[in-house]
């Protein structure tokens, strides 16, 4: 006979601590974590229970009263025992996430250990997805694409957004610079542009009237990192994305060649198909994610 799984520990003390405050941002102050993660625990033991547990204003229900008298007396005695609080193995669940490269890098890894701190049942499979194509190994709940979008066939949401300017090393630009302002036909011909689809020259052509074509020779890369990378290393002038590119310009790698930046047409969206959204844990990370990045 298969052995009935634990709720995780985390949402057996949210369900507590809610039953006692009959408050979620108050339950939330008392356990250090969103009124958000609260309320998704909440869903994931009601989910796993097969229960409702709270009524509209946070009473409890016949089924909650009598669950909390269960939980109270298991966690007592969880108190008692010295290294027995932690959360079953089992009771992990996966979420699989597909993420650009450099996004990956840059923007989400850093922040990664508040969403481990506020979800630890939650397992991260993370897998990469090839910028612009949506190209991935494996089936995945969640995505970012990156790209100007709206996307036929799944639900999404904008979760950042931003600005590009031209870079070069501090090498290449003494060595072929100065470039003014980069705003000019002149100043863009004297310095070799790298190249990439992620990133179209257009953008930053159009922007400051310069009559020139998308350059068709030079070096050219589908990765935003690679791009940096090609241009900290002297390849030539690159157009960077301020929130991506902030560890090449920080660490002296990558220099600005102008004070203005523009718009770029692209963003970075959060994807998924019909009913994802319905499983606590997918719901979980897409409001941790928007409230990180806002």
């Amino acid at each position: 006979m298969a052995q009935a799984r634990i709720p995780p520990i985390q949402c057996l003390l949210a369900f507590e601590a809610l039953a006692r405050l009959r408050s979620v941002s108050q339950a939330a102050e008392e356990m250090s974590v969103t009124p958000s993660a609260v309320s998704h625990r909440i869903r994931q033991l009601e989910t796993q229970l097969g229960l409702k547990l709270f009524t509209r204003d946070f009473g409890l229900t016949e089924a909650g009263t009598t669950y909390l008298v269960s939980v109270r007396q298991g966690l007592q005695l969880l108190q008692q025992m010295p290294g027995a609080t932690g959360q079953p193995a089992s009771s992990a669940v996966r979420l699989r996430l597909a993420v650009p490269p450099t996004f990956s890098r840059q923007i989400l890894l850093p922040r990664l250990a508040l969403f481990r701190h506020a979800y630890p049942e939650i397992e991260l499979i993370l897998q990469v997805a090839v910028p612009l194509f949506e190209v991935k190994n494996d089936e995945v709940d969640l995505e970012i694409r990156y790209g100007a979008g709206p996307y036929s066939g799944v639900q999404q949401v904008r979760v950042l957004s931003d600005e590009v300017t031209p870079v070069c090393s501090p090498e290449y630009l003494h060595e072929f610079g100065p470039f003014g302002r980069f705003d000019s036909a002149e100043d863009v011909a004297r310095a070799r542009l790298i190249r990439s689809p992620l990133e179209p020259w257009g953008t930053w052509f159009k922007a400051h009237g310069i009559a020139l074509p998308e350059p068709r020779e030079g070096a050219q890369f589908n990765d935003v990192g690679l791009v940096l990378d090609a241009a900290a290393a002297g390849f030539g002038v690159a157009l960077m994305r301020l929130k991506l590119g902030v560890t090449w310009l920080d660490s002296g790698r990558l220099v600005r060649l102008s004070p203005h930046s523009v718009r770029s047409p692209y963003h970075h969206h959060l994807c998924w198909k019909d009913g994802v959204m319905e499983r606590w844990e997918c719901a979980a990370f897409a409001d941790w994610l928007q409230a990180s990045l806002a």
